[in-house]
């Protein structure tokens, strides 16, 4: 069976911005991935790259603390970002305000951005943080993806109900503008659809 070619296999770390004039040149694509601190973001980007320490994986919720940018050569203007864990960031509330202040500001005038992958976990999915950001994207007009993690901690039938909840959720609040998978970077289990849709959106294919 021949190994399907996965650009994103060569992606390498670039910088982790905390401020707007950190952030490399607005152009170009770039597919952002949020979710809450510990729903499985940095597994699920170690899984659609192939590798086992792009993103770091911490026991501590909340690491993530800046944009962090991802490369992909030979491309130079082709970026995955990973946004910061939110939820239950133990920082100062100078600091979570200066964030949320950081990242409205990236959402409403990053031109470079062309979709979100909003990470959850499949057995607590939609919480407010979740919709938040799906809420980031529907103002922008641009493409969202929910991606309902963990899916190995539940048996078919109850991830089946799962995503069905989910997707008639998104359906009512959104239309048909947010798409939604079940995923698993321990089994990989929904990886090579989730690939497909950010080689998409980065125009990799």
């Amino acid at each position: 069976m021949a190994v399907v070619p996965n650009p994103l296999e060569r992606a390498t770390y670039l910088l982790a911005a905390h401020n707007h004039r950190q952030l490399p040149p607005d152009g170009g694509r770039e597919v952002a991935f949020a979710g809450r601190s510990n729903a499985g973001k940095s597994t699920a980007l170690n899984a659609l790259c192939r590798q086992n320490a792009l993103a770091r994986v911490s026991k501590t919720p909340g690491r993530t603390q800046q944009l962090v940018y991802f490369a992909i050569p030979p491309h130079e203007d082709r970026y995955l970002v990973d946004l910061p864990g939110y939820g239950y960031a133990k920082v100062p509330q100078d600091l979570q305000a200066h964030w949320q202040q950081f990242l409205d500001g990236w959402f409403t005038t990053r031109q470079a951005l062309r979709g979100l992958v909003v990470v959850m976990d499949i057995r607590h999915p939609l919480k407010e943080y979740d919709r938040q950001m799906i809420g980031y994207a529907v103002r922008r007009g641009l493409p969202a993806h929910a991606l309902l993690t963990k899916a190995d901690k539940l048996g078919r039938g109850a991830q089946g109900n799962a995503l069905l909840a989910v997707r008639k959720d998104l359906a009512a609040s959104y239309g048909d503008t947010v798409s939604v998978q079940v995923f698993s970077g321990e089994s990989k289990q929904g990886v090579d659809e989730a690939r497909a849709i950010v080689n998409g959106w980065l125009e990799l294919a």
